[in-house]
């Protein structure tokens, strides 16, 4: 089974008939910036992810920028399979955000020079 590639639009689309996101970032990842409703499922974790919650519907899974959704399709093709019907969102979080839609930010992590000097942040 292969994952198909679609843009922020098509997936909001998608979104309005049903299907589900699935965020496979890293926990400090999603902690910085996620779309919100999305299911968190890491990849340090994606083999006991859970993906009941998009049972028989669409799954579009995404990343950062596109390049993990892509290098693990494979794996998000077998994790779906029987279950979902999975999707990638090209481009990820930073595509979704490039085409105006919205997304929900916490902290940022501190800049180089706090990280290695403290102090006030720049």
């Amino acid at each position: 089974m292969g994952v198909k590639t679609i843009s922020p639009i098509e997936a909001q689309r998608m979104l309005g008939d049903g299907a589900v996101l699935v965020d496979i970032r890293e926990q400090g990842e999603i902690a910085r910036e996620q779309i919100d409703g999305a299911i968190a499922m890491p990849l340090s974790s994606f083999k006991q992810g859970d993906l009941s919650n998009a049972r028989g519907r669409k799954a579009i899974f995404f990343c950062h920028s596109g390049g993990r959704t892509r290098m693990y399709a494979g794996q998000i093709a077998a994790k779906a399979n029987g279950v979902c019907e999975p999707y990638v969102l090209g481009g990820g979080i930073l595509a979704w955000r490039k085409a105006g839609f919205d997304t929900v930010k916490g902290p940022q992590p501190p800049s180089l020079l706090k990280r290695l000097f403290g102090g006030k942040a720049d």
